[in-house]
């Protein structure tokens, strides 16, 4: 370590940076457990993807000056963020789009964990939302900061973000290629059962390109040239 850097703890990874690069993120058990699902459940690519997401979203709520405790609830930040993507797991795979699924299998497994039926709902809203552009953002702060710190890690709207916590956040987890990883679990759920892609939702594009040519998505190419890339 350098002069005035301290080693901070980043979900389950150690990270050497200045301590007010990354945001702490939530230490109770039930956060605990829910990261440990995401790394046992999903691949490693859509795993850091959902932490990225959970880190960028509470670096936005601080840039647009949201209160944790009075403008959200920064556990319930984390863990619709960290299990947004929890539809693309074995756990999640059921028969309606991926959003909707992962958000019956957040709601089970946080209602297992005893979590306020409220908050469960809230949670639900917010990843059954995240790909919902024009609804999210008029659902509330939960739904809003969800949605945009996912899309961050896209490359969207993260110019605010310093370069030196871009990349302390990728040190710590890293991308893998992630926007591939994403498309191709997304498709091969739709290939396998079609009622997953319903047209014009997110997993009907991603198979409507991924079969025609080129046979790349769009999604890939923007994030590509996006600030993080792929």
């Amino acid at each position: 370590m350098t002069p005035g850097e301290t080693q901070v703890t980043v979900g389950l990874k150690a990270v050497t940076a200045p301590p007010e690069l990354i945001p702490a993120l939530p230490e109770g058990p039930l956060a605990r457990r829910a990261l440990h699902l995401v790394i046992r459940e999903e691949s490693a690519a859509i795993a850091h993807h959902s932490i990225r997401s959970a880190l960028f979203a509470r670096l936005l709520a601080d840039h647009r000056g949201a209160e944790p405790g009075r403008d959200y609830d920064p556990e319930l930040l984390f863990l619709a963020c960290v299990l947004h993507d929890i539809g693309l797991t074995e756990r999640g795979n059921g028969r309606q789009r991926f959003e909707v699924d992962g958000a019956d299998a957040a709601a089970a497994f946080l209602a297992e964990q005893n979590l306020p039926a409220g908050q469960v709902d809230a949670v639900w809203e917010a990843i059954a939302l995240h790909t919902s552009p024009g609804i999210a953002e008029r659902r509330g702060t939960l739904c809003a900061l969800v949605r945009a710190g996912v899309g961050m890690d896209f490359g969207r709207a993260a110019d605010f973000v310093s370069d030196a916590t871009g990349a302390a956040i990728h040190a710590a987890y890293p991308r893998l290629s992630m926007t591939t990883s994403l498309v191709d679990e997304i498709v091969a759920q739709a290939a396998a059962r079609p009622e997953k892609a319903p047209r014009y939702s997110l997993a009907g594009e991603l198979l409507r390109e991924r079969t025609t040519p080129p046979y790349r998505a769009a999604l890939e190419e923007r994030t590509a040239a996006a600030r993080w890339g792929n």
